[in-house]
């Protein structure tokens, strides 16, 4: 499962290079040696080997992060990433948030200044190298400036070195879905919840409402695809992925239209994965237990001491003639030693 995730952001990974450059193969290298160096100091205490979850991990962190931010930061995020968000649960599989998202909020919230700074016009292989930074679409969009839909399908846009390519981001959801690696549930529920509080918003004037192509822009559709159908912290029922979805749809459209935020893709993950256990349980019921089975009574009871130190009592068969004795359960090493 995991390897296919991998599969599908190759592309996205290539584009991510193109726009990028060294930009983007700079932020990987110190994502992925600190984020598998951290998760294997602490697999190796606990005498266990690194998962191929940490390389998910490690990609869509990698992914998520604006192309000029500060090598220190990134590297703090991952660890972040992984120690906290994961490994203190005990490791893969027992997380309860997901780690990139987890990371990424973290540098977010500790650097905001900075990391709003480090997005940069894309260019050809990430060249010039001394780019000014530059405003995201999604900046840009909440002060009225609308953008062609052409270029923000593609990705030609300022953002995050994997967010860009919208045509990328649905192929692999469409490969996902296809080989089973995720759920469409959660996929179709996240997208179709932000649509449609979208159209409300601009059917009703609001006047902060954004337009329907603000959904192209930013990290909704990558965090609809790889973020929210993680495995291990989404819901694995039916009705509690779609409630699960919805809620993460909807506090999108929401942050992205009313608070100082100009993305609330992780601030709403990490709420959706706060809901999960809920959904599960509400959704779910509580399990029956089936009563075992009842089989053939037992040819031979066998009695047992009552914990007096008496010895088992042999059960005796039935005689076969008339004047039979009974048996006395004596067994043979017993009578060789009364001799």
């Amino acid at each position: 499962m995991m390897r296919k995730v991998l599969i599908s952001l190759i592309p996205i990974f290539l584009f991510s290079v193109y726009l990028y450059g060294v930009r983007t193969l700079a932020v990987c290298a110190v994502v992925f040696v600190l984020g598998i160096l951290t998760e294997y100091l602490v697999e190796k205490s606990r005498g266990k080997k690194v998962s191929e979850a940490v390389l998910v991990t490690c990609s869509l962190y990698a992914l998520s992060m604006p192309p000029a931010a500060p090598l220190w930061i990134v590297g703090l995020g991952i660890i972040f990433a992984v120690f906290m968000a994961k490994e203190v649960y005990g490791g893969f599989g027992r997380n309860i948030f997901n780690p990139a998202i987890a990371g990424r909020l973290f540098v977010y919230i500790s650097f905001a200044a900075i990391m709003q700074s480090t997005f940069i016009p894309w260019g050809h292989f990430g060249l010039p190298l001394d780019a000014l930074s530059g405003a995201t679409p999604m900046a840009l969009m909440r002060q009225g400036e609308r953008f062609g839909l052409l270029d923000l399908a593609l990705g030609f846009k300022v953002g995050s070195i994997g967010e860009g390519s919208a045509v990328l981001i649905i192929l692999a959801g469409i490969y996902l879905i296809a080989t089973k690696t995720a759920s469409w549930r959660l996929i179709v529920s996240t997208l179709v919840s932000a649509v449609v509080v979208t159209a409300l918003f601009l059917a009703f004037g609001l006047e902060k409402a954004l337009p329907m192509e603000s959904l192209l822009a930013g990290s909704f559709l990558f965090v609809a695809v790889f973020m929210a159908t993680d495995p291990v912290s989404a819901p694995k029922k039916p009705v509690p992925q779609l409630l699960y979805g919805v809620l993460i749809g909807v506090v999108i459209v929401v942050i992205r239209t009313f608070s100082a935020f100009p993305e609330g893709t992780s601030f709403a993950v990490l709420l959706g994965n706060t809901f999960a256990s809920l959904f599960e349980e509400l959704a779910g019921g509580k399990k029956k237990v089936k009563a075992p089975a009842a089989g053939p009574a037992p040819a031979a009871a066998v009695a047992t001491g009552s914990g007096s130190g008496t010895a088992p009592v042999a059960s005796t068969a039935p005689a076969t003639g008339a004047g039979a004795a009974p048996a006395t359960g004596a067994t043979p090493a017993a009578k060789e030693a009364s001799k």
